[in-house]
């Protein structure tokens, strides 16, 4: 179904013709005259794809059409994308900091010969498309135009007791088995059993966030297995949950066992193995013999959801927990939930009538039925009920159980580039944690987004593309990262949902592991996983069409398989957009990298042995992001300084200084992490040219004493983040007379162990009064005194201040801080009895805040004031 991509292709193939600059124009011959009838010729085709995709279904000879298409409309992209590499290489050449002999050898190049062959390219492309218009024209398709939106809820990050609708009784039923005493020696499983969708996960999150559940079992463990039931992973994920500080990557099975044991020796817990496969009784008896290996384990439990009554047999001897659909009046009042704000279903009882045909149809599946919901959410109009009721979908054959033709129908009714958006994260294995900045990086460097706005850019549009996801119940938040002060977080999507995106991305995306003989040549997307898999296989030798590369998962031991595939990139993918190698054991990358031109996304996070960066590598100069965070550079060379669109740059040096950022350089870059800089003494010279800077991360940069004063320059600074840089002072008095009129743009300032803090940035934080809105400060444990000037901080709406044992009191005129709405006080012992509501001397200066939560070491106090003074 990869065909229903294609409106949105056309869309980003016309808005980047749309984009070209007049240089980017005039670099091929007769350019001006092809790009009017390529143009024209997309705008024709564009305008009936709509109800091609809609045809596609009872016309083969229309839908084999369309994947021709796609093709073409792929090398559309990619000869207008190889103008933007031209029109950036002139722009390298030309720039001030090139050296002459790099200068005299660029030039060197023809762009006469150039000219010719992209004009020649075009000529072809434009002739391809004119042969499927007439094609086409037989077809009788009509126009139309992509209606379809999302609308925006809130979502939670977690499962609130509240939003749990009709299985009240289920948990009890659990939790009266967990609190039965265990019998014998045998393992103690408990088996839910149902269909996909059906909501096991949701039960035994419900029953394992349960007050009688936690005080009954000091220990619990929740481990997601998935379709691998491999005993080395899950002892590494058990171990890890238990204990995170514990490093167990490189252990053997035996050490494993052993640490495993000492761990929960003597301990009683709960353990819930969630959405196991495995019907390999072998190995699931390896781990009960394990788990049964350690004293104390018969007062403990162990849960398993499953789709398997084979699965819950070989695991149990308790009799499965049969979970059952959830009764239409429960159905009912979930889709209600989703389909409405909060009483507004009263104002339409035409449209639940509807309603209710629509849930009979959903077999009691609350996967089913949210994802119903949401689609018709802020929908009032009848006419959009009655069409999802009497869609087609529901008339093709499916199992008795199957859920697939509702996230079909939901999918269907996505706009076009969500539907693109939500298939490329079938790139990655089922339960895969995404982090939500590294999507929305793969999504641009591949142009799935859309062309940002006026005071927009790229990353705004990709967390607008998540949030629409979330709001249609596509995909699920797991936890704000507060590494980066929650402007990013985890997500998962079901497995479900997962099978419909790979559905759906049929020869876009492919995972090859060692058993994969065959692979679509025009597959786009590769994801190779497998341990097993120490070369590449031979059968991606013939494919050239490849933008996105990751490897996953495969042999850290062997070199050979990285070093193939950074080979093979450079020998066949001439349009790779994106490549991932993480961990991988790599010690050098070659010079030849420098040839892949449309490169837009570099991760290499985590490669220790990779020290130097090739000198070819200032030819990339289309990568936006560079992630060099963990590896084992000694310093980043001029080379990097050279990408000019450079967006995104995470990187960990072993020296004691970054090398000057000259004029001109790295004026793109947003996003600058500096992280496990151990040794590194002061931020580079020249900060002040960042002009484009928006974040700036800072982790365990053990030496690092001060910020540099030339951050005052940079006027679209919006987020800074120090974690764990014990030695920083942050002591920026406003020095100079232009000081006292700065306008800086500080949203976020988060400061977490900074053992050496006696003081803020007045500079920064004065000069941001009327933007800055979260201030965190954690862990800084010589800090006594917030200073005076806080209280001028006038557009500031939470401050945090957590375990700052030596903070006696809140500034004065706390209460000038009429905006403030949230105050976290987290084991401030002094601050607590300070500010308390019942007797706290200074309880009225803060009185007006509408949201206090203040907690100790020794127990929780919340309040939720309502109230405004």
């Amino acid at each position: 179904m990869a065909e229903s991509f294609l409106f949105n292709i056309a869309e980003r193939v016309l808005e980047k013709i749309a984009h070209l600059s007049v240089e980017e124009a005039r670099l091929a011959f007769n350019f001006e005259s092809h790009l009017r009838k390529l143009k024209e010729t997309l705008s024709r085709i564009k305008a009936v794809l709509l109800d091609a995709e809609r045809q596609q279904h009872q016309n083969e000879k229309l839908r084999l059409s369309m994947w021709k298409l796609r093709d073409i409309f792929y090398d559309a992209e990619d000869v207008i994308d190889d103008f933007k590499c031209e029109a950036l290489r002139k722009q390298v050449v030309n720039h001030p900091n090139i050296t002459f002999k790099v200068r005299f050898l660029a030039s060197c190049s023809l762009p006469l010969s150039f000219s010719l062959k992209m004009g020649h390219k075009i000529e072809v492309i434009n002739q391809r498309l004119n042969e499927l218009a007439i094609e086409w024209d037989n077809f009788n398709l009509g126009q139309g135009t992509d209606n379809r939106h999302v609308f925006n809820r809130e979502t939670h990050s977690f499962v609130n007791s509240k939003d749990v609708i009709g299985r009240d009784v289920d948990k009890e039923n659990i939790v009266d088995l967990l609190m039965k005493p265990s019998e014998g020696l045998d393992v103690p499983v408990i088996p839910i059993v149902g269909i996909g969708g059906l909501g096991k996960t949701t039960l035994a999150q419900f029953v394992y966030n349960d007050d009688r559940v936690t005080s009954l079992f000091p220990l619990k463990i929740w481990i997601c297995v998935s379709e691998e039931f491999d005993l080395s992973r899950l002892l590494k994920l058990i171990i890890q949950s238990v204990n995170k500080g514990v490093k167990c990557d490189d252990l053997t099975l035996e050490a494993l066992q052993a640490c495993l044991r000492s761990l929960l020796n003597d301990k009683k817990f709960l353990l819930v193995l969630d959405d196991v496969w495995n019907e390999n009784q072998a190995k699931w008896v390896e781990l009960r013999n394990l788990l049964r290996s350690t004293d104390g384990f018969s007062p403990s439990k162990i849960i398993v959801t499953t789709r398997s009554l084979k699965v819950a047999s070989i695991m149990s001897l308790i009799p499965p927990y049969i979970l059952k659909g959830l009764p239409l009046e429960d159905c009912l009042t979930l889709f209600t939930k989703w389909a409405f704000n909060d009483g507004h279903e009263k104002h339409y009882p035409n449209l639940i009538r509807i309603g209710e045909e629509i849930v009979k149809r959903c077999k009691g599946v609350p996967l089913a039925v949210r994802t119903l919901g949401s689609l018709l959410f802020q929908k009032t109009d009848e006419s959009d009920w009655i069409y999802i009721r009497e869609s087609e979908i529901w008339k093709l054959e499916q199992n008795e159980n199957d859920i697939l033709p509702v996230l079909k129908l939901s999918y269907n009714h996505l706009p076009s580039h969500l539907q693109r958006c939500l298939a490329f994260l079938s790139l990655y294995k089922k339960d895969e944690m995404y982090y939500s900045d590294k999507v929305i990086r793969l999504w641009m460097a591949n142009g799935l987004l859309e062309h940002p706005k006026q005071n927009q850019e790229w990353g705004d549009v990709g967390k607008r593309y998540l949030n629409e996801l979330l709001s249609r119940c596509l995909i699920q938040k797991e936890e704000d990262l507060e590494e980066d002060f929650f402007l990013n977080f985890t997500f998962k999507i079901h497995d479900l949902v997962h099978d419909l995106a790979l559905d759906v991305s049929q020869k876009e995306c492919k995972t090859v592991n060692s058993r994969t003989e065959t692979v679509d040549e025009n597959v786009r997307h590769l994801l190779l996983c497998d341990k097993k898999l120490v070369e590449v296989p031979r059968v991606l030798e013939e494919m050239k069409n490849v933008r996105t590369i990751i490897i996953l998962d495969v042999s850290r031991e062997s070199k050979t398989i990285h070093e193939s595939v950074i080979n093979l990139c450079v020998s066949n993918f001439k349009y790779l957009r994106a490549v991932e190698l993480r961990y991988s054991p790599l010690t050098v990358l070659p010079n030849s990298i420098g040839t892949l031109k449309h490169l837009q996304d570099l991760d290499l996070a985590k490669c220790e042995g990779i020290r130097e960066l090739p000198r070819s590598f200032y030819k990339l100069r289309s990568l936006q992001s560079l992630n060099l965070r963990g590896s084992g550079l000694m310093q980043l060379p001029d080379s990097v300084q050279r990408l000019i669109e450079l967006r995104h740059l995470e990187i960990t040096i072993k020296g004691k200084h970054l090398k000057e950022i000259r004029a001109g350089c790295w004026t793109s870059l947003q996003y600058l992490k500096l992280y496990y800089c151990f040794e590194l003494e002061c931020l580079p010279e020249g900060m002040q040219y960042l002009k484009s800077l928006r974040t700036l991360v800072l982790i365990q940069c053990n030496r690092l004493v001060s910020l540099p004063r030339s951050l005052k320059f940079l006027a679209k600074l919006e987020h800074i983040v120090i974690c764990r840089c014990f030695q920083m002072n942050l002591k920026m008095e406003l020095e100079e007379e232009e000081d006292k009129d700065l306008q800086l743009s500080l949203k976020t300032f988060s400061l977490d162990s900074l053992y050496a803090l006696r003081d803020l940035p007045r500079l920064l934080l004065q000069g941001s009064s009327s933007t800055l809105q979260q201030l965190q400060i954690m862990y800084c444990r010589n800090l006594s005194a917030l200073p005076v000037w806080v209280v001028n901080l006038t557009s500031l709406l939470e401050l945090k201040i957590v375990y700052c044992r030596n903070l006696l009191a809140l500034p004065e005129g706390i209460n000038r801080l009429s905006n403030l709405r949230e105050l976290t006080l987290y084991k401030c012992l002094q601050l607590r009895e300070r500010y308390k509501r019942n007797g706290g001397a200074d309880w009225h200066k803060i009185a007006h805040i509408r949201k206090v939560v203040i907690t100790d070491d020794f127990g929780d106090v919340k309040m939720d004031e309502s109230t405004i003074a």
